[in-house]
């Protein structure tokens, strides 16, 4: 015969191994002595036209059998030596290599799915057994009938034959599948009845098997042929063998008592039985295929299939194409035919795999073959489309219709629709492809939609209450899906945004399916009007065999549906959809409701409002909180067990525990959404919610991992901002308690499922709406202790420091609330007391309060180096002690008190903590606000000190003189500490305060010359300081532009200066030289008066304007604006006083000057306008009846008459 091994096929690897090329990397997913095999990638093109690619995905047979030439005249009929016997050489597989396996389950498909689920759903088109791949290719080209069921997964078809007359035999046995029976006699065959097989059928099945085992064995040893007695008793005995081997179909309702990932514990026997799985590509086909073909090797013939034919029974079409299909599939290179006669071999024939089309009598075209595929698979596609549905592809013997009916449908008509026993496992399925989906979520989140529809096809699937365990798991999946950790992407660019559907295909979709010709036509119109049930008719095979005659125009979506959550709510309320439903599954499969133990009567039932008085406050709390970190320490220690009875370790508990976790995150991030829209009534609501799913757990829990004990920490961390905020917000406190109290349906539902666990009551002082402010951040407070307690008390801080220091900063920003509370509580009650009382000691108990609670939150902040916020409670800390001092000011009854030694007590501690709030600063660059903030205070607790000793001299404890030596110091350092320079909101302020510390210093060394305190060189100073300081407050004054009032008063105090001066000069050149300057100072006041013009101006203007409209405004204002013309009209007569004087006192030293020396020219112009100049004020002070503007406007004409007359001259008056 030539070369058998010709140029054709391309096969690789050493003598012996099996042809089928492995997966790399994969390995054999079950256990036993089966091998994997070990040889790389074959590629078989067969003719040249079709594409051919077979992978082995797993494989049960040992090496090859060494291929055995048997001789001629060798007798088939007599057994050979070890016929039906175990060898070594075999291993445990080999009766079922050498063809004497059972029948194939009609579960084959599943035990393949259930072994290699990466691949379905997505990667593989068709899973089956070959012998099923091998009839559906034939069908055109056969009259016999065929009959399999079909279900979707993904994009991904399971075939798996239908024996009706085993099922049917089962249904009279049983009952079962009665439904189907009436159905199929009704439409199909009406006079259905089991056909026997012949016992030629048999005979030829015995001497196959005869010649595979002399094939292995090669010896020609054979027993002594049977006498016909033990030769029928030979068939009689396959015959019933054959009966024993037949699948029993598995009970409607069996269900594995766990899912376990080993398949082949299922007592449904959903088990791959095959000795090989093949990912076989054909064209653009992708299969999953199950092989039992044996395959021998040996000698020049590695890799060969071996067939035995009767030579007076030529090879028809049938045959070629079978022949060449398990070839392909096996990537098997050549076919050994061995020709018999009456069982007695005759010849051998070596024949190529891609000759087998063109042998004679059997010739077929392999692109028909490849079109029959194509169109059968496209029509299958197109019309299976619901997943978790069971289609019946159904030809009957003879005929040339293909239909396909939908048997889910149809069960679904009866009385119960679980009849079906193609749900289990096509629900396990589908759960299955969807965990190991779940596994693999992270690497891309656009499977997800396929996962969510998978899950709930499972779920409609399953009898609530036969199948808790996988209804439980698969709706805790579906919460699984979305995420509540991260934030929120854009969904529309992730997932297709093709609406919210459950499946895949929508009903509009399958309704609009073509109807053309050039499609193929699905119609059902010119079927028999008594077959309408058939979802698809193939009218004719022939059909089969048009290229892409059946082209489908539905390809399975590799991504289904997601739905867009719009908003973190609606994201969250999916997932406590799905929560609620696994705890109800869970709860249901534990113990019915009237199962749980009655109410004891003698004991009270918590009401849900208490007396406030008794459930709130400071001391409660903190024996709550005691007893709260008293159960965390035992969380680790003691074994607690459920109200309802579950047994630690079982799937119920396990389960509870993570839907229960689950929903108390969904509740969480609902709870932290809500905080950020400022709903703090619905958001203590749901952190409430929480809480109590988290008091579940832990009562449940028997070991608290790290991760549970940090979202705790979270969640109380949540709950004390959200106190804290409600504190902050009294003033909504009946729109936040209307948001509090409101509950929905599913919340009560899911709240039922906790209290079957626990009481929910561990967190209730944490989670109580209170109306007391006090209690509120005292609550607040308390939150942030625990969690900071968890933390500690779990040794979280070191890998957690993220977390440790938000709890750190929160708790010291609570406590500083706490203490400004106590504060301005302190404050108001000083204001209340009369002045004559002295400090109450409910005052002096806040001031406690207050300063603790400053204290331990600076060490808060200390703890984790935040000198910012350490710095502001120091600095309120500042402002506590001013508050005490000035309610030691408050206390003093007597008319003349003075500044007492608590108060500079007091301010001293003030400072004190100032000055320590700038050292914890550093400089200013670390927070500048805060740093000029500080510096402000200083400034001004220094300035009040001083000027409370200023005003109120301590004369009986303390000299004059070390009065003004203390006043001076404090004003200098507050000085030091008002920043004028630096360009801020506050600058005007600055400016003001150095305007009046100057002012007020200028005040003090001018009092001290009058009352001729020290010597003479300390009089100098004192002169020398006077001159400086006012000389100072007029600059800054000036800078202001809106002080004219205290400006005009600091040119007066510097005019009565010059004054007191001029009194004590004998000489008439060193008067007039004072003179002289004081009249300067007078013409320099200029400005001030143009300013005050210029208001009062405005004033009457706007007044003039308003008219009537505003007459009911002018009280308000004249009182507010009355104070300051009063202060104005003051001023001026004093002005106009000293102008006066001064202008007298001028004109006689003049005139006198005049008399004694005769005077010159520029001394008589002067005189002569300081003559008319102090005549015109004459008059004007005469004029009673000058309003306050034309007082001014004359004041004016009379400084510019005085600029005027100097400038005329070019004498100045300095």
């Amino acid at each position: 015969m030539g070369d058998p091994w010709g140029a054709g096929a391309e096969l690789s690897g050493a003598q012996g191994i099996d042809p089928v090329a492995p997966e790399p990397g994969s390995a054999a997913s079950m256990t036993g002595e089966r091998e994997e095999p070990k040889q790389g990638s074959i590629l078989f093109l067969g003719g040249n036209e079709i594409k051919s690619c077979a992978v082995v995905k797993y494989s049960s047979a040992p090496p090859q059998a060494a291929f055995a030439r048997l001789q001629e005249k060798t007798d088939l009929k007599l057994p050979p030596a070890n016929w039906l016997r175990e060898s070594a050489k075999l291993g445990p597989a080999g009766a079922t290599i050498l063809g004497n396996s059972k029948k194939s389950k009609p579960f084959s498909s599943f035990g393949m799915a259930y072994e290699f689920i990466d691949s379905i759903g997505n990667d593989v088109d068709v899973v089956s057994d070959s012998e099923n791949i091998k009839k559906l290719l034939k069908i055109p080209y056969s009259k016999s009938h065929v009959s399999m069921a079909v279900h979707r997964i993904g994009r991904t078809l399971l075939l798996d034959d239908l024996d009706i007359q085993e099922l049917f035999m089962r249904s009279s046995q049983t009952g079962d599948w009665t439904w189907l029976k009436e159905f199929y006699q009704r439409l199909i065959d009406q006079k259905w009845q089991r056909k026997k097989k012949s016992k030629e059928h048999w005979y030829q099945k015995a001497i196959l098997s005869k010649f595979l085992y002399y094939s292995i064995n090669g010896d020609g040893a054979a027993q002594p042929v049977p006498n016909p007695e033990e030769q029928h008793q030979e068939e009689t005995d396959g015959d019933e063998a054959d009966e024993a081997g037949r699948v029993s179909w598995p009970a409607p309702f069996e269900m594995p008592s766990s899912l376990s990932e080993d398949a082949s514990t299922s007592n449904q026997g959903l088990k791959n039985d095959f000795v090989r799985n093949i990912l076989w590509t054909f064209e653009d086909i992708h299969m999953l295929v199950g092989s039992n073909m044996p395959i021998f090797g040996g000698g020049r013939y590695p890799a060969v299939s071996l067939r035995l034919r009767d030579n007076n029974k030529p090879i028809n079409v049938l045959t070629g194409i079978d022949y060449w299909l398990d070839n392909l599939i096996c990537n098997v290179p050549e076919l050994v035919m061995c020709f018999h006669v009456n069982g007695i071999v005759q010849k051998y024939e070596m024949i190529k795999t891609e000759d087998i089309p063109n042998l004679e009598n059997s010739n077929f075209s392999t692109k028909v073959i490849k079109d029959i595929a194509q169109n059968i698979l496209s029509f299958l596609k197109s019309n299976c489309t619901k997943e978790g549905h069971t289609y019946w592809l159904f030809k009957a013997s003879g005929s040339d219709i293909v239909k396909l009916y939908d048997l889910t449908t149809l069960c679904e008509e009866t009385e119960d629709k679980y009849q079906n026993p193609f749900t289990m496992p096509v629900a396990i399925l589908l759960y299955k492809v969807a965990c190991n989906m779940m596994l693999k979520k992270n690497q891309n989140r656009k499977h997800y939609g396929t996962i969510r529809t998978l899950l709930l096809n499972c779920v409609k699937l399953l009898d609530k209450g036969r199948h808790p365990q996988i209804i439980a798991s698969a709706n805790y999946m579906l919460s699984e899906l979305f995420q509540l950790d991260e934030p929120k992407k854009d969904e529309a660019g992730e997932f297709p945004l093709n609406g919210n559907s459950d499946e895949s295909y929508s009903e509009e979709e399958e309704e609009e399916m073509p109807d053309s010709d050039e499609n193929g036509s699905y119609s059902t119109s010119s079927d028999p009007p008594d077959d309408n049930k058939a979802v698809a008719v193939i009218k004719s095979v022939g059909e089969l065999s048009v290229p892409e005659k059946y082209k489908s125009t539905h390809q399975i979506r590799p991504s289904c549906a997601f739905p867009v959550c719009h908003d973190t709510e609606e994201r969250c309320r999916l997932v406590l959809s799905y929560a609620l439903e696994g705890l109800k599954s869970v709860d249901r499969s534990i113990k019915k409701e009237s199962d749980l133990p009655a109410a004891d009567p003698s004991t009270p039932i918590p009401l849900k409002y208490e007396d406030e008085s008794k459930s709130v406050g400071p001391e409660c709390l903190e024996k709550q909180m005691a007893l709260f970190l008293d159960k965390m320490g035992l969380f680790r220690e003691v074994k607690r067990s459920s109200q309802s009875g579950m047994i630690p370790g079982s799937w119920q508990h396990k389960m509870k525990l993570q839907l229960i976790l689950k929903s108390s995150k969904a509740y969480y991030v609902l709870s932290d959404a809500a905080v950020s829209l400022q709903k703090y009534g619905r958001a203590l609501r749901y952190i409430k919610l929480a809480l109590q799913c988290h008091d579940t757990y832990c009562c449940l829990s028997t070991n608290m991992l790290s991760e549970v004990l940090l979202f705790l920490c979270q969640c109380l961390t949540l709950c004390g901002d959200i106190q804290l905020m409600l504190a902050q917000n009294a003033n909504n406190r009946a729109a936040y308690l209307e948001e509090y109290n409101y509950q929905t349906k599913e919340d009560q539902e899911i709240l039922h499922s906790l209290h079957r666990e626990s009481s929910c009551q561990v967190f209730y002082w944490a989670t109580d709406l209170s109306t007391d402010l006090e209690c509120q951040l005292s609550i607040s407070c308390k939150c942030y202790e625990a969690a900071n307690e968890i933390l500690l008390l779990s040794n979280l801080k070191e890998h957690n420091a993220e977390q440790y220091t938000q709890v750190m900063k929160r708790t010291g920003n609570v406590r500083n609330e706490i203490g400004v509370f106590y504060m301005n509580q302190a404050a108001a009650l000083q204001s209340e007391r009369v002045e004559s009382k002295s400090v109450s000691s409910a005052e002096q108990q806040l001031w406690k309060k207050s300063f603790s609670c400053f204290e331990k939150g600076i060490q808060n902040f200390e703890s984790i180096d935040d000198a910012t916020n350490a710095a502001l409670l120091l600095c309120n800390m500042g402002r506590l002690m001013r508050i005490c001092a000035h309610a030691h000011c408050a206390s003093g009854g007597d008319f003349k008190r003075e500044f007492s030694p608590e108060e500079a007590l007091y301010y001293n501690k003030a400072i004190d903590y100032y000055l320590k709030a700038l050292r914890s600063l550093g400089k200013r660059e670390v927070h500048s606000a805060v740093w000029d903030s500080v510096n402000w205070e200083l400034s001004t607790t220094y300035f009040t000190m001083a000027t409370l000793l200023q005003d109120y001299a301590p004369l009986s404890r303390k000299a004059q003189e070390q009065i003004e030596k203390e006043v001076s110091e404090a004003m200098m350092k507050s000085l030091k500490y008002c920043d004028v320079d630096t360009v801020s909101a506050r600058q005007p302020l600055c400016q003001y305060r150095a305007a009046t510390i100057h002012h007020r210093l200028a005040s003090m060394y001018h009092s001290c010359l009058r009352n001729q305190v020290g010597d003479e060189h300390q009089r100098k100073q004192h002169r020398v300081l006077v001159d400086l300081h006012y000389g100072k407050a007029v600059k800054f004054f000036q800078l202001l532009k809106d002080a004219p009032c205290e400006l005009l008063r600091v040119q007066l105090e510097r005019v009565a200066f010059a004054e007191f001066q001029m009194a004590s000069q004998n000489s008439s050149g060193g008067k007039l030289k004072t003179l002289c300057g004081a009249l300067d100072v007078m013409t320099q006041s200029h400005s001030v008066f143009h300013l005050m013009r210029k208001e009062l101006v405005g004033e009457h203007e706007q007044g003039f304007e308003d008219g009537k409209s505003s007459a009911e405004k002018v009280p308000t204002e004249n009182s507010s604006v009355s104070l300051n013309k009063e202060e104005i009209s003051k001023l001026l007569s004093i002005f106009e006083s000293r102008l006066s004087f001064l202008l007298l006192q001028s004109i006689k030293l003049l005139t006198s000057t005049k008399k004694k020396s005769g005077g010159n020219i520029e001394e008589e112009d002067i005189l002569k306008t300081n003559k008319y100049v102090y005549s015109l004020l004459l008059r004007s002070v005469a004029n009673k009846n000058l309003t306050l503007l034309e007082r001014t406007e004359v004041i004016l004409n009379l400084l510019e008459q005085l600029i005027q007359g100097s400038e005329g001259k070019n004498l100045g008056f300095q």
